[in-house]
């Protein structure tokens, strides 16, 4: 491993339509990672587009596109369907974790944000594959 990729941070994309949300995600881990943020799902596609991230935390609650759109539109793209995205949602009843997971995403966070997770999510310590583009 080269000095410069010890030092790079991973890029981060947070996609909340809600400033409180993004901001209190921000402040917990800008001091590791770069953070991007994007509060709708069109912006956020041709953002990742132009500078890929490393990982994506996706919310599925957003207005015009929800998560689940959002996510088998970068599925469907050959330039991010490689990403790792993390369903990041407020949906936390019982099931919910599983039917993220089989939709598609790599992963689930609960909000209010658990750092300590969240952490483990990004540096890939309960990483899965990336979903397949035909994940439904």
């Amino acid at each position: 491993m080269t000095p410069q990729s010890q030092n790079k941070r991973s890029k981060i994309v947070i996609i909340d339509d809600n400033d409180d949300s993004r901001f209190i995600f921000r402040a917990f881990v800008e001091d590791r990672y770069e953070v991007i943020e994007f509060s709708d799902g069109q912006e956020a596609i041709a953002g990742m587009k132009q500078s890929p991230p490393d990982i994506v935390f996706l919310d599925i609650s957003l207005p015009v596109f929800d998560g689940i759109e959002i996510l088998r539109r970068i599925r469907e793209d050959e330039a991010l369907r490689h990403l790792r995205v993390i369903a990041f949602t407020a949906h936390s009843m019982m099931g919910d974790r599983e039917r993220f997971l089989n939709l598609g995403f790599d992963g689930y966070l609960s909000k209010p944000i658990n750092l300590d997770l969240m952490v483990q999510i990004v540096e890939g310590t309960s990483r899965r594959p990336a979903a397949s583009a035909g994940a439904s």
